[in-house]
């Protein structure tokens, strides 16, 4: 039934008596939306084509039985159930999940077929060796990616497949195995070829010809355009190279459709994610409780929650980007290449292609990539390899400045870009210090000498060193980063490693505010639309000199800070030290001191928050009453307030307690003294507002229960960089809490780890403590990422 409630069905009218009391029937309940219908209704005007082509829900819940009889409009069981006019069938339903598990199979045949673009060093040749022949190596597409090299050697022993070497990294869906004779791969071939294996998967043999790139090859090698499979690693059916795939069909799939037509296409995909809302906050409501007015009135607006106001555009859509994340490999011709992959990796695709043709990079961060690609080839350190976790040059980052109040020329964004931040990632492990800081130099030196011969120069602010030892390029917030000193004499060595180098940053504007960031901080990639996206959600959040406002995953300030002016006072969180001292430099340099910043996870330090500033007013007008007329007792009870709630720590830093009792720092501006931070703490708040602007998977299930059980907090903004993440936060928001809390015993039930992100809210939303829910009131997309399938949304929830 839930599929169809987005759908043009005619809906039939309410009775009279479903206006009333809540109905603490199962079965009543859920009946009022679709009772009373007119004979002419019920007769069988069954011929609607999309007649029975659900499954209906009440029947699966309700023992069989859904009180509608044959005037049911959706199938009971799966015997009754027929295909959609698309062919397609009710995802609920066996045969549609049965079709599912095959998908992802088909997707990974397809892409074995079209090319697997494989350019890490896969076969390890011992130093003196040469490499065994291409005809004896074979690449095996489509096994489970939870194998690793030994459970598909014991495989290959099972099937009696003689060979010299397996290998297989945990994650891909590709192993390669090496044969001593033409023989064994005949053999392997004619065994594994179309065997099926694991959950419907089918092993397809491939051709994988490969080559160390461990060690030097010749400068011919290297440049000669028509070079075949042998400069590299390429899996396909017929053992050559992917043609039709390139990097700006990956990182910008949407760039063939003119930008009007991105928008529509974003508005429609968010509509559809937004109506999966309605249909799972349904199923989260507790038995016995009335369904929430939204979800009743949902079908007025086409099963949406709420009306979807429109999609704002993006001010720049051409290089917009201000920092771009390029990954450190091999082309598939076998060079040294720095740019974006060209799919993803447990599908073994290692190849790198240059960023030139993405429309959304800037012409500075291609030069930027193009100069240390230059540099690698003359490099002696070696790339990293993905495969076997070994190498050196991992990534480069390119963050980019712009000028003030500089109105973007949209022929030529780059010409407001007046700063320039170069992050390389490197993994020192295993290698010589000697060596490394030479070419820590010998880069520097290309980088200065790269940028000053461009016309018009770049402009090259800092220059940062990352080690990081992780498998994923993903570095954590204590990665060591290392200060590089820029300087235009070739005779400078251009490294410094002094205590008292100052810690490199480059500055942005937004709505006129200058902010400092620093190379690990979070800040919006596409800067002037970050500024509607603020704007839009400072407007609905109904602010005004009594506010509150919560900030939370505020990263360098930039929400907070900018709507300052207009709150009485601003809490940000962030876990990331870093972007605190961010926001807290960004609150002096634009003079602002009604803003204070706090580091630590939002699940740790939410609830002492909110209790210290929506519960101290109460015990300032308890201490009113008490001590009137004596202002020195007064002052000292106050003390006493503030330190329950706080305790002073080193240089005036505060540490509060978090819920697990251990203690996070906090910094503030040095214009919020304590006094006046007391003072700000005695201030009724008569609004309290929150800010939510999460990473991509959403809040976390303890922040989201502290807003929703704080009755104070009455408007809730949330900004979202994936609608998923959203859909299964609200679900959690927006869902009435049982008469009974239901609590999960069953320790042993593993089945959540099969759940979807919306499946778990649902779960969890069902042991939410008593407390009133939000509703959502209307969204806005906002398009942060022109030419991908990105969009930001904006939803205000209240209640």
């Amino acid at each position: 039934m839930d599929a169809l409630e987005s759908l043009d069905l005619p809906n039939p009218p309410e009775s009279a008596s479903q206006s009333g009391a809540v109905d603490t029937n199962k079965s009543e309940k859920r009946k009022r939306e679709d009772s009373d219908l007119e004979p002419e209704q019920t007769a069988p005007q069954q011929q609607h084509p999309l007649w029975k082509t659900s499954l209906c829900s009440y029947f699966r819940s309700f023992n069989g039985s859904c009180n509608h009889g044959d005037t049911c409009r959706y199938a009971h069981g799966e015997v009754e159930l027929r295909s959609r006019p698309d062919n397609t069938w009710d995802p609920t339903s066996e045969r549609a999940k049965k079709m599912a598990k095959k998908e992802p199979d088909n997707a990974n045949l397809m892409e074995a077929e079209g090319g697997v673009m494989m350019t890490d060093a896969v076969v390890t040749v011992p130093e003196g060796e040469e490499a065994c022949s291409s005809g004896l190596s074979k690449c095996l597409v489509n096994l489970p990616m939870k194998w690793g090299a030994d459970k598909l050697r014991n495989f290959l022993n099972e099937q009696g497949i003689l060979f010299e070497s397996a290998k297989k990294k945990q994650g891909m869906v590709v192993g390669f195995v090496t044969f001593k004779s033409a023989e064994q791969v005949k053999t392997a071939v004619e065994e594994l070829d179309g065997k099926s294996v694991g959950n419907n998967r089918t092993i397809k043999v491939t051709e994988v010809i490969s080559r160390s790139f461990g060690k030097k090859n010749e400068e011919a090698e290297l440049n000669n355009d028509q070079a075949d499979d042998s400069n590299g690693v390429s899996l396909a059916a017929d053992g050559s190279a992917s043609k039709g795939r390139s990097v700006r069909d990956v990182v910008t799939p949407l760039a063939h459709m003119a930008y009007a037509d991105q928008l529509e296409h974003k508005k429609n995909s968010l509509m559809q994610t937004l109506k999966r809302l309605t249909r799972n906050a349904r199923k989260a409501c507790p038995n016995g409780v009335s369904l929430p007015e939204w979800i009743l009135k949902s079908r007025e607006i086409g099963g949406l929650p709420c009306k979807l106001e429109g999609i704002l555009e993006s001010p720049l859509v051409d290089g917009y980007r201000n920092k771009c994340e390029f990954s450190v490999g091999y082309s598939l011709q076998g060079r040294p290449t720095v740019g974006f992959l060209l799919g993803n990796f447990r599908e073994g695709v290692t190849a790198i292609e240059e960023p030139v043709d993405c429309p959304n990079v800037s012409r500075i961060a291609c030069k930027y990539a193009a100069i240390f690609q230059e540099f690698l080839q003359q490099s002696g350190m070696p790339i990293w390899n993905r495969l076997n976790n070994t190498g050196f040059w991992r990534q480069l980052t390119v963050r980019e400045g712009r000028i003030p109040n500089k109105v973007a020329d949209v022929d030529n964004p780059e010409a407001s870009i007046s700063e320039v931040m170069l992050m390389v990632q490197v993994c020192t492990k295993g290698f010589d210090d000697g060596v490394i800081k030479g070419e820590y130099e010998r880069m520097a030196q290309a980088f200065t000498m790269g940028a000053a011969g461009e016309s018009p120069p770049l402009p090259l602010t800092a220059l940062v060193i990352q080690d990081h030892t992780g498998i994923s390029n993903v570095a954590p917030p204590e990665a060591p980063l290392l200060s590089v000193s820029i300087s235009n004499e070739e005779s400078d060595s251009g490294l410094q490693t002094a205590s008292d180098v100052v810690e490199p940053r480059i500055h942005d504007y937004i709505s006129n505010l200058r902010f400092s960031i620093s190379p690990t901080a979070f800040f919006q990639v596409n800067t002037l639309a970050a500024e509607k996206l603020y704007s839009l959600a400072g407007d609905w959040a109904g602010l005004g000199p009594d506010t509150l406002l919560f900030d939370v995953c505020c990263g360098t300030g930039t929400i907070g800070l900018t709507l300052a002016h207009r709150v009485g006072m601003v809490v940000g969180i962030e876990m990331n030290a870093s972007a605190i001292s961010d926001a807290q430099r960004n609150a002096e340099m634009n003079g602002i001191v009604n803003c204070r910043f706090v580091c630590g996870k939002a699940e740790d330090v939410m609830g002492s928050l909110l209790k210290e500033y929506l519960s101290l007013p109460q015990k300032q007008d308890e201490i009113s009453d008490t001590f009137q007329g004596n202002e020195d007792e007064m002052k000292s009870a106050e003390d006493t307030i503030d330190s329950e709630d706080s305790v002073l720590g080193p240089e005036g830093s505060t540490c509060l307690e978090n819920e697990n009792g251990n203690s996070t720092n906090e910094s503030q501006t040095q214009k919020n003294s304590t006094s006046e931070n007391r003072n700000a703490l005695m201030h009724q708040f008569k609004n309290v507002v929150a800010i939510v602007d999460p990473p991509r998977v959403g809040l976390h299930p303890t922040v989201i229960k502290v807003l929703r059980t704080h009755s104070r907090l009455k408007r809730l903004v949330y900004i979202s960089c994936n609608p998923e993440s959203l859909v299964a936060n609200a679900i959690e928001l927006c869902t009435p809490s049982a008469d009974i809390t239901e609590k999960g015993n069953n320790k042993n039930n593993r089945g959540w780890r099969n759940m979807s992100s919306a499946g778990l809210a649902r779960h969890r939303a069902k042991s939410m403590p008593n407390s009133e829910p939000f509703k959502p009131l209307k969204a806005m997309a906002v398009d942060l990422f022109p030419h991908t399938s990105h969009c930001e949304l904006v939803m205000l929830l209240e209640r």
